[in-house]
Protein backbone atom coordinates (compact mmCIF):
# COMPACT_ATOMS: atom_id res chain seq x y z
CA UNK A 1 0.00 0.00 0.00
CA UNK A 2 1.65 2.94 -0.91
CA UNK A 3 1.03 5.99 0.60
CA UNK A 4 0.23 9.24 -1.41
CA UNK A 5 -0.75 12.48 -0.36
CA UNK A 6 -4.31 11.91 -1.61
CA UNK A 7 -4.34 8.41 0.19
CA UNK A 8 -3.29 10.33 3.74
CA UNK A 9 -5.71 12.90 3.21
CA UNK A 10 -8.59 10.97 2.80
CA UNK A 11 -7.49 9.15 5.50
CA UNK A 12 -7.16 12.49 7.65
CA UNK A 13 -10.62 13.65 6.55
CA UNK A 14 -12.10 9.62 6.68
CA UNK A 15 -10.76 9.94 11.03
CA UNK A 16 -12.19 13.24 11.79
CA UNK A 17 -15.32 12.76 10.02
CA UNK A 18 -16.29 9.36 11.45
CA UNK A 19 -14.60 10.67 15.04
CA UNK A 20 -17.37 14.00 14.55
CA UNK A 21 -20.11 11.26 13.72
CA UNK A 22 -19.22 9.23 16.76
CA UNK A 23 -19.32 12.24 18.79
CA UNK A 24 -22.67 13.84 18.24
CA UNK A 25 -24.55 10.82 16.95
CA UNK A 26 -26.28 8.79 19.65
CA UNK A 27 -23.76 6.09 21.56
CA UNK A 28 -24.31 3.38 23.71
CA UNK A 29 -22.65 3.88 27.32
CA UNK A 30 -19.39 1.48 27.03
CA UNK A 31 -19.90 0.09 30.84
CA UNK A 32 -23.72 -0.32 29.59
CA UNK A 33 -22.39 -2.22 26.67
CA UNK A 34 -20.15 -4.64 28.30
CA UNK A 35 -22.40 -5.55 30.54
CA UNK A 36 -24.82 -6.26 27.20
CA UNK A 37 -22.09 -7.80 25.80
CA UNK A 38 -21.36 -10.14 29.09
CA UNK A 39 -24.89 -11.15 29.10
CA UNK A 40 -24.26 -12.34 25.43
CA UNK A 41 -21.84 -14.78 25.53
CA UNK A 42 -21.71 -17.75 25.96
CA UNK A 43 -22.80 -19.72 28.92
CA UNK A 44 -21.33 -23.41 27.68
CA UNK A 45 -18.28 -24.94 29.17
CA UNK A 46 -14.72 -23.15 28.19
CA UNK A 47 -15.70 -21.76 24.41
CA UNK A 48 -12.56 -21.47 22.63
CA UNK A 49 -11.39 -18.04 20.82
CA UNK A 50 -8.69 -17.41 18.59
CA UNK A 51 -6.91 -14.05 17.99
CA UNK A 52 -4.91 -13.49 14.98
CA UNK A 53 -2.82 -10.22 15.66
CA UNK A 54 -4.30 -10.24 19.64
CA UNK A 55 -0.97 -9.56 21.15
CA UNK A 56 -1.71 -5.83 20.97
CA UNK A 57 -3.90 -2.77 19.48
CA UNK A 58 -7.77 -4.10 18.78
CA UNK A 59 -6.94 -7.36 18.76
CA UNK A 60 -5.54 -7.34 22.75
CA UNK A 61 -8.58 -5.09 22.85
CA UNK A 62 -11.30 -7.93 21.74
CA UNK A 63 -8.86 -10.70 23.44
CA UNK A 64 -9.47 -8.80 26.97
CA UNK A 65 -13.17 -8.10 25.81
CA UNK A 66 -14.37 -11.73 25.51
CA UNK A 67 -12.50 -13.05 28.82
CA UNK A 68 -13.93 -10.17 30.52
CA UNK A 69 -17.16 -11.13 29.51
CA UNK A 70 -17.03 -15.19 29.78
CA UNK A 71 -15.63 -13.90 33.61
CA UNK A 72 -12.27 -15.55 32.83
CA UNK A 73 -13.82 -19.36 31.80
CA UNK A 74 -12.47 -18.99 28.12
CA UNK A 75 -10.01 -20.68 26.69
CA UNK A 76 -7.80 -17.83 24.49
CA UNK A 77 -5.38 -18.57 21.96
CA UNK A 78 -3.20 -15.21 20.89
CA UNK A 79 -1.45 -15.46 17.34
CA UNK A 80 1.09 -12.82 16.39
CA UNK A 81 5.14 -12.30 16.58
CA UNK A 82 5.82 -10.46 19.82
CA UNK A 83 5.79 -13.25 22.87
CA UNK A 84 7.20 -10.63 25.61
CA UNK A 85 3.81 -8.67 24.27
CA UNK A 86 2.17 -11.86 24.12
CA UNK A 87 2.93 -13.21 27.84
CA UNK A 88 1.83 -9.23 29.06
CA UNK A 89 -1.63 -9.83 27.64
CA UNK A 90 -2.16 -13.19 28.96
CA UNK A 91 -0.47 -12.21 32.42
CA UNK A 92 -3.77 -9.07 32.44
CA UNK A 93 -6.09 -11.61 31.33
CA UNK A 94 -5.18 -14.17 34.10
CA UNK A 95 -5.21 -11.27 36.89
CA UNK A 96 -8.93 -11.04 36.01
CA UNK A 97 -10.57 -13.94 38.06
CA UNK A 98 -8.53 -13.40 41.19
CA UNK A 99 -7.44 -16.95 40.63
CA UNK A 100 -11.08 -18.23 40.85
CA UNK A 101 -11.18 -18.43 37.23
CA UNK A 102 -11.24 -21.26 35.05
CA UNK A 103 -9.48 -19.79 31.97
CA UNK A 104 -6.45 -21.44 29.90
CA UNK A 105 -4.28 -18.70 27.58
CA UNK A 106 -1.54 -19.86 25.30
CA UNK A 107 0.72 -17.96 22.63
CA UNK A 108 1.06 -19.24 19.26
CA UNK A 109 4.16 -17.25 17.03
CA UNK A 110 3.67 -16.57 14.00
CA UNK A 111 4.42 -14.30 11.44
CA UNK A 112 1.20 -13.88 9.03
CA UNK A 113 2.60 -12.23 6.33
CA UNK A 114 3.95 -15.52 5.12
CA UNK A 115 1.25 -18.24 4.05
CA UNK A 116 3.44 -20.78 4.35
CA UNK A 117 3.29 -19.94 8.43
CA UNK A 118 0.13 -18.96 8.57
CA UNK A 119 -0.91 -22.73 7.31
CA UNK A 120 1.73 -24.30 9.67
CA UNK A 121 0.44 -22.37 12.87
CA UNK A 122 -3.26 -22.79 12.39
CA UNK A 123 -2.73 -26.95 11.47
CA UNK A 124 -1.32 -26.53 14.96
CA UNK A 125 -4.40 -24.96 16.43
CA UNK A 126 -6.45 -27.45 14.79
CA UNK A 127 -4.81 -30.60 16.24
CA UNK A 128 -4.79 -29.10 19.71
CA UNK A 129 -8.33 -27.53 19.28
CA UNK A 130 -10.58 -29.80 17.83
CA UNK A 131 -13.36 -26.99 18.26
CA UNK A 132 -13.06 -22.85 17.68
CA UNK A 133 -15.70 -20.63 18.21
CA UNK A 134 -14.28 -17.57 17.65
CA UNK A 135 -11.92 -16.47 15.27
CA UNK A 136 -11.20 -12.94 15.37
CA UNK A 137 -7.85 -11.59 12.63
CA UNK A 138 -6.71 -8.11 12.84
CA UNK A 139 -3.56 -8.13 12.28
CA UNK A 140 -2.44 -5.49 9.66
CA UNK A 141 0.64 -3.23 8.75
CA UNK A 142 0.86 0.61 7.70
CA UNK A 143 3.26 1.62 5.58
CA UNK A 144 4.61 3.92 3.24
CA UNK A 145 6.16 1.50 0.50
CA UNK A 146 5.36 -1.85 -1.14
CA UNK A 147 7.04 -4.89 -0.56
CA UNK A 148 7.04 -8.50 -1.18
CA UNK A 149 7.37 -11.08 0.64
CA UNK A 150 9.73 -14.00 -0.47
CA UNK A 151 6.25 -16.19 -1.15
CA UNK A 152 5.86 -13.35 -3.97
CA UNK A 153 2.82 -11.52 -2.45
CA UNK A 154 2.66 -7.54 -1.95
CA UNK A 155 3.37 -8.12 2.14
CA UNK A 156 0.61 -5.48 2.89
CA UNK A 157 -2.24 -7.38 0.70
CA UNK A 158 -0.92 -10.74 2.53
CA UNK A 159 -2.06 -9.15 6.12
CA UNK A 160 -5.07 -7.51 4.86
CA UNK A 161 -6.35 -10.43 3.03
CA UNK A 162 -4.39 -13.41 1.69
CA UNK A 163 -3.36 -14.68 5.53
CA UNK A 164 -7.33 -13.92 6.82
CA UNK A 165 -8.38 -15.62 4.09
CA UNK A 166 -6.05 -18.44 4.89
CA UNK A 167 -6.19 -19.01 8.32
CA UNK A 168 -9.93 -18.97 8.14
CA UNK A 169 -9.82 -21.32 5.85
CA UNK A 170 -7.31 -23.73 7.42
CA UNK A 171 -9.01 -23.58 11.05
CA UNK A 172 -12.46 -24.37 8.88
CA UNK A 173 -12.47 -28.15 10.55
CA UNK A 174 -12.64 -26.51 14.20
CA UNK A 175 -15.15 -24.00 12.90
CA UNK A 176 -17.48 -26.84 11.89
CA UNK A 177 -17.02 -28.99 15.15
CA UNK A 178 -18.59 -26.00 17.02
CA UNK A 179 -20.77 -25.42 14.53
CA UNK A 180 -21.86 -29.01 14.81
CA UNK A 181 -22.02 -29.29 18.25
CA UNK A 182 -24.84 -26.55 18.58
CA UNK A 183 -22.00 -24.11 19.69
CA UNK A 184 -20.92 -20.60 18.50
CA UNK A 185 -18.64 -20.62 15.18
CA UNK A 186 -18.33 -16.77 14.00
CA UNK A 187 -15.52 -15.59 12.21
CA UNK A 188 -14.88 -11.56 12.26
CA UNK A 189 -11.75 -10.12 10.11
CA UNK A 190 -11.40 -6.56 11.33
CA UNK A 191 -9.96 -4.60 8.54
CA UNK A 192 -12.66 -1.72 6.54
CA UNK A 193 -15.87 -2.71 5.88
CA UNK A 194 -17.29 0.13 3.81
CA UNK A 195 -14.66 1.51 2.25
CA UNK A 196 -13.87 -0.80 -0.69
CA UNK A 197 -14.18 0.11 -4.09
CA UNK A 198 -11.01 1.54 -6.41
CA UNK A 199 -9.90 2.89 -3.10
CA UNK A 200 -9.12 -0.03 -1.30
CA UNK A 201 -9.87 -3.11 -2.92
CA UNK A 202 -8.51 -5.27 -0.09
CA UNK A 203 -11.82 -4.15 1.17
CA UNK A 204 -13.84 -5.40 -1.03
CA UNK A 205 -11.73 -8.26 -0.97
CA UNK A 206 -12.66 -8.73 2.30
CA UNK A 207 -16.72 -8.57 1.84
CA UNK A 208 -15.91 -11.27 -0.94
CA UNK A 209 -14.38 -13.72 1.48
CA UNK A 210 -16.73 -13.71 4.06
CA UNK A 211 -19.57 -14.18 1.39
CA UNK A 212 -17.94 -16.92 -0.17
CA UNK A 213 -17.18 -18.79 3.17
CA UNK A 214 -20.66 -18.09 3.82
CA UNK A 215 -22.20 -20.16 1.02
CA UNK A 216 -19.88 -22.80 1.20
CA UNK A 217 -20.49 -23.34 5.05
CA UNK A 218 -23.80 -22.99 6.68
CA UNK A 219 -24.77 -22.07 10.12
CA UNK A 220 -20.98 -20.70 10.57
CA UNK A 221 -21.07 -16.61 10.71
CA UNK A 222 -18.50 -15.43 8.96
CA UNK A 223 -18.14 -11.00 9.44
CA UNK A 224 -15.87 -8.13 7.89
CA UNK A 225 -15.91 -5.24 10.51
CA UNK A 226 -14.43 -1.76 10.37
CA UNK A 227 -13.14 -0.90 14.13
CA UNK A 228 -13.19 3.07 13.19
CA UNK A 229 -10.94 5.73 14.06
CA UNK A 230 -8.81 4.01 17.07
CA UNK A 231 -5.89 4.85 19.49
CA UNK A 232 -3.70 2.18 19.03
CA UNK A 233 0.20 2.11 18.02
CA UNK A 234 -0.39 1.09 14.32
CA UNK A 235 0.63 5.20 13.14
CA UNK A 236 3.71 4.36 15.27
CA UNK A 237 4.93 1.18 13.87
CA UNK A 238 4.97 2.18 10.20
CA UNK A 239 7.49 3.24 8.32
CA UNK A 240 5.85 6.49 6.78
CA UNK A 241 6.99 9.90 8.15
CA UNK A 242 4.10 11.02 7.38
CA UNK A 243 1.73 8.60 9.61
CA UNK A 244 4.23 9.23 12.09
CA UNK A 245 3.50 12.66 12.07
CA UNK A 246 -0.30 11.97 12.17
CA UNK A 247 0.72 9.93 15.35
CA UNK A 248 2.00 12.86 17.20
CA UNK A 249 -1.47 14.66 16.58
CA UNK A 250 -3.75 11.59 17.76
CA UNK A 251 -3.51 13.36 21.15
CA UNK A 252 -5.58 15.93 19.80
CA UNK A 253 -8.38 13.60 18.00
CA UNK A 254 -8.91 11.83 21.39
CA UNK A 255 -12.19 13.21 21.42
CA UNK A 256 -13.49 11.94 18.23
CA UNK A 257 -11.71 8.56 18.73
CA UNK A 258 -11.70 5.64 20.72
CA UNK A 259 -9.42 3.31 22.79
CA UNK A 260 -8.68 -0.06 21.92
CA UNK A 261 -10.82 -1.31 25.16
CA UNK A 262 -14.35 0.63 23.45
CA UNK A 263 -13.32 -0.78 19.87
CA UNK A 264 -13.36 -4.11 21.71
CA UNK A 265 -16.86 -3.93 22.81
CA UNK A 266 -18.29 -2.33 20.17
CA UNK A 267 -17.24 -4.94 17.89
CA UNK A 268 -18.14 -7.93 20.07
CA UNK A 269 -22.45 -6.25 20.32
CA UNK A 270 -22.01 -6.61 16.66
CA UNK A 271 -20.45 -10.67 16.31
CA UNK A 272 -22.77 -11.47 19.09
CA UNK A 273 -25.63 -10.24 17.49
CA UNK A 274 -24.68 -12.17 14.03
CA UNK A 275 -26.77 -15.45 13.40
CA UNK A 276 -26.33 -17.41 10.89
CA UNK A 277 -29.93 -18.03 9.74
CA UNK A 278 -29.64 -14.19 8.96
CA UNK A 279 -26.98 -11.67 6.77
CA UNK A 280 -25.98 -8.37 5.96
CA UNK A 281 -27.14 -8.27 2.28
CA UNK A 282 -28.29 -11.73 0.10
CA UNK A 283 -25.51 -14.06 1.43
CA UNK A 284 -27.28 -16.00 4.80
CA UNK A 285 -24.46 -15.63 7.22
CA UNK A 286 -22.12 -13.24 5.75
CA UNK A 287 -22.07 -9.76 7.81
CA UNK A 288 -20.45 -6.11 7.18
CA UNK A 289 -20.11 -4.16 10.76
CA UNK A 290 -19.39 -1.08 11.54
CA UNK A 291 -17.17 0.59 14.12
CA UNK A 292 -20.16 0.70 16.28
CA UNK A 293 -21.50 -2.73 15.93
CA UNK A 294 -24.15 -2.04 13.53
CA UNK A 295 -25.13 -4.02 10.58
CA UNK A 296 -23.62 -2.24 7.53
CA UNK A 297 -26.15 -4.08 5.16
CA UNK A 298 -25.37 -3.24 1.18
CA UNK A 299 -24.26 0.36 2.01
CA UNK A 300 -20.66 0.73 0.07
CA UNK A 301 -20.76 -2.11 -1.18
CA UNK A 302 -19.07 -3.06 -4.43
CA UNK A 303 -18.71 -6.91 -5.11
CA UNK A 304 -21.23 -8.87 -7.48
CA UNK A 305 -21.09 -12.59 -7.55
CA UNK A 306 -18.96 -12.80 -10.57
CA UNK A 307 -16.14 -10.73 -8.41
CA UNK A 308 -17.10 -13.18 -5.65
CA UNK A 309 -16.24 -16.16 -8.16
CA UNK A 310 -13.38 -14.69 -9.37
CA UNK A 311 -11.68 -13.77 -6.58
CA UNK A 312 -11.83 -16.72 -5.14
CA UNK A 313 -10.39 -18.37 -7.70
CA UNK A 314 -7.50 -15.89 -7.43
CA UNK A 315 -6.80 -16.60 -3.67
CA UNK A 316 -6.77 -20.38 -4.37
CA UNK A 317 -4.13 -19.89 -7.05
CA UNK A 318 -2.27 -17.03 -4.81
CA UNK A 319 -2.19 -19.56 -1.26
CA UNK A 320 -1.60 -22.69 -3.13
CA UNK A 321 -4.35 -24.12 -1.92
CA UNK A 322 -6.63 -26.85 -2.92
CA UNK A 323 -10.10 -25.79 -4.04
CA UNK A 324 -12.67 -28.45 -1.34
Amino acid sequence: MVWTRRRVAVVLASTCLVGLALTFAPRTNTAELAAQNAASAPKYAKPVAVFVGGTSGIGQGMAEAFNRHTKGNAHIVLVGRNRQAAEGVIAKMKAYGNGTSTGSYEFVPCDISLISNVKRSAADIVTKHPKVNYLVVTAGVLGASSVQTEEGLDRTAALHYYSRWSFIHELLPSLRFARDANEDAKVMSVYSAGDGGSFDRAATNNDLMVEEFALRNPGIVFSHASPGAVRTNLLKASDSPVLHAIDLILPLLTPVTVSQDECGEYLWSGLYRSVPTLGSGSVVGAYRIDSQGRDLGTKRYYGSPEKRVAVWKHTLQATRTADE
